[in-house]
């Protein structure tokens, strides 16, 4: 199991699909999995709506249970987790509740204009994608997110990924730090 974290807008939710095609990988993203649940109306996806529009981060117990649930539910044992965790307390409970600390977490490492500049450009409709929330996110991510990083760091165990340059260069940086997987062979069955 590996993290793969940066701020929003690094690229995250590019690579990750594919490194699911390339390494035979399961993507669980955090946001999917809490966007999941905003839609199904449940009182916690209310509650993870509120929390979106504000900025703030959910509470570490509820994006714990979703991507726990989604471990559970796959086939696979291979997990690459995006965007989470968000701060220490994320780090802690997932380590805590789940019982599986990463193998390593891929840093995707932008700086803040660049974010600014991508999250305004891709124009996803997202309830806090618009020039005050990001900046709220953004120094969400700086002060709490970075310290995880931090902390992995001093593990040994990150893997920075300079992220602002074209995806097709930062994947070939991907790549090498997967290269002690065996790539997954596709097969098409329409041949």
């Amino acid at each position: 199991m590996f993290w793969s974290i940066g701020g929003p807008g690094s690229g995250k939710g590019t690579q990750c699909p594919k490194i699911v095609e390339h390494f035979g990988f399961t993507h669980l993203c955090a946001g999917d999995l809490l966007q999941a649940e905003i839609e199904s109306e449940s009182e916690n996806g209310t509650m993870i709506h509120n929390f979106k529009k504000e900025g703030k981060i959910v509470p570490s117990e509820i994006t714990v249970k979703l991507l726990q649930q989604a471990m559970q539910q796959s086939d696979n044992n291979r997990f690459i987790i995006d965007g989470f965790p968000r701060n220490e307390e994320n780090r802690a409970a997932f380590e805590n509740i789940v019982k599986i600390k990463p193998e390593f977490v891929l840093f995707f490492d932008c700086p803040e204009e660049e974010l600014t500049r991508r999250i305004l450009n891709r124009n996803q409709g997202r309830v806090d994608d618009n020039i005050e929330t990001i900046g709220k996110r953004l120094k969400v991510y700086f002060e709490s997110t970075l310290p995880v990083i931090n902390y992995y760091n001093s593990k040994g165990k990150v893997q920075k990924i300079d992220a602002q340059r074209s995806v097709n260069e930062v994947f070939e940086d991907v790549k090498s730090v997967f290269a002690k997987f065996k790539p997954v062979v596709r097969v098409d069955s329409t041949k």
